[in-house]
C-alpha cells in the first residue's frame, strides 16, 4: 500500500467545450497543468471533455470523434501527470474494437502509468441523451466497479448516469475507494428548467451526497457548463448544461461547490482521515446484512 498523504487536494475542471476536438484538448491539458501548480493533486475533467454533448443526437458521423485507449489523449495527459506528478482522471470516447465504443476514462497515476479504465455501466436512452446509440456499457467482470491506488489515495470512478445508481457507489466503495470522482455531463432542457429545474438540479446532488453518507467517502462530481444544441437548434432548443461540480465530504456535507455558469477550476481539500472516522462512527459496512440480499441482482421482485 502507497504511503499517501492524509489531506489530498482535487482539482475539478468545469468548462464550456467548443466545437474542435483539438482546441479542447489543448485547453484542458493548460487548465489541468495550472491545477497542477496551484496544489491540486488529483485532476479530474467532465465528461467527454475533448467534445460537445453530441450523443443529443443519432449520427454515425459522430463515431469518429473516438480514439483508442491507449491513445493521443491518454499518452497527452500522462505526460502531464509525468511532469506534473498528480493524478489524472479523464474521460474519453474509446474506440475498443471495431463497432465497440464505450463511454471511458482514463486513470493515469502521478508517474504517468495508466493504472486502468472505467468504461460507462449504466447508458442512458432519454431525450437528447441518446447514448445506447453509441456507447456499449462496461464489463463487470473486467472494467466494472472497481477502485485503484494512487499516489494520493485510493480512488473510484464513475460517470454522469451511473451517478444515480446506489450500488454502483456502493461497490465501488467496497472495492476500496476513499473518493469517488464522477466525470458529468447533465443540464436542463430550457423549455423545462422554470417549472422543473430546481428541483432536477436538487435530486441530483441529493443522491451524491446520500452515496458520501451512506459509503463513509468522498464524492466529486464533474460537470461541463453551457448552451449546447443539435445542428439548427435553438435557444429553447438543447440542453443548458448546470455546472455546479461539487465535492461532498463522507458526512454529506457539500464543502466546496463551483457556479452554474462560470468555468471554474475548484480546489478542494479531502482529508482522508474523514474516510476512516466516518466508517467507524456511522458503520454502514459493518451493519450490512449481506446474506440478506440476494434479491438486489433480481430485475423486480414480484
Amino acid at each position: 500500500m502507497k504511503n499517501t498523504p492524509k489531506t489530498v487536494t482535487l482539482g475539478l475542471l468545469q468548462h464550456a467545450c467548443g466545437t474542435d476536438p483539438k482546441a479542447n484538448l489543448a485547453a484542458t491539458l493548460e487548465t489541468a497543468r495550472a491545477a497542477a501548480r496551484n496544489g491540486a493533486q488529483i485532476i479530474c475533467t467532465q465528461e467527454l471533455f475533448a467534445t460537445q454533448y453530441f450523443c443529443q443526437s443519432e449520427n454515425h458521423g459522430n463515431f469518429g470523434l473516438a480514439e483508442p485507449i491507449p491513445g493521443p489523449t491518454t499518452e497527452a495527459f500522462q505526460t502531464l501527470a509525468r511532469e506534473e506528478k498528480v493524478v489524472v482522471i479523464a474521460s474519453l470516447f474509446e474506440q475498443r474494437a471495431p463497432g465497440i465504443f464505450h463511454n471511458t476514462a482514463a486513470i493515469i497515476d502521478a508517474d504517468g502509468a495508466l493504472l486502468g479504465t472505467y468504461r460507462k455501466m449504466h447508458i442512458p436512452d432519454d431525450p437528447l441523451y441518446y447514448e445506447k446509440f453509441y456507447f456499449t456499457p462496461g464489463d463487470a467482470c473486467e472494467n466494472g466497479f472497481h477502485a485503484w491506488e494512487t499516489a494520493f489515495g485510493k480512488i473510484g470512478v464513475l460517470i454522469c448516469w451511473d451517478q444515480w445508481y446506489p450500488e454502483a457507489a456502493r461497490l465501488t466503495a467496497l472495492a476500496g475507494a476513499e473518493i469517488i470522482l464522477i466525470p458529468t455531463a447533465i443540464g436542463w432542457h430550457p423549455a423545462e428548467k422554470a417549472a422543473e429545474g430546481v428541483a432536477q438540479h436538487d435530486a441530483w446532488q441529493t443522491i451524491q451526497r446520500s452515496h458520501a453518507i451512506a459509503n463513509g467517502c468522498f464524492v466529486a462530481a464533474v460537470n461541463r457548463i453551457g448552451h449546447e444544441a443539435p445542428a439548427g437548434g435553438t435557444s429553447e432548443e438543447g440542453i443548458e448544461f448546470w455546472g455546479q461540480s461539487f465535492v461532498a465530504a463522507p458526512s454529506g456535507e457539500v464543502i466546496a461547490q463551483a457556479p452554474a455558469d462560470q468555468p471554474e477550476t475548484l480546489l478542494v481539500q479531502a482529508n482522508l482521515a474523514q474516510v476512516h472516522e466516518a466508517r467507524t462512527h456511522w458503520p454502514f459496512l459493518r451493519d450490512r446484512r449481506i446474506d440478506a440480499y440476494g434479491g438486489i441482482t433480481e430485475r423486480f421482485l414480484d
